[in-house]
């Protein structure tokens, strides 16, 4: 089993996680109804995806 031979300082520890911060989700804009939704999703207001005709809901 491998052991760390020294302790690695926080300045090191936390310049490696550097770029592990979250990003916020982008958004567009929906074709039909202008409203921002997720990509590759059905729009949650009006319900189409695409132009194509509104998705029934289960």
């Amino acid at each position: 089993m491998a052991v760390p031979r020294n302790r690695t300082s926080n300045a090191r520890k936390n310049s490696r996680r550097a770029h592990h911060a979250k990003t916020p989700k982008q958004f567009s804009e929906c074709l039909n109804c202008k409203a921002p939704k997720l990509s590759h999703v059905t729009c949650s207001s009006c319900g189409t995806y695409k132009r194509s005709e509104p998705v029934s809901k289960p």
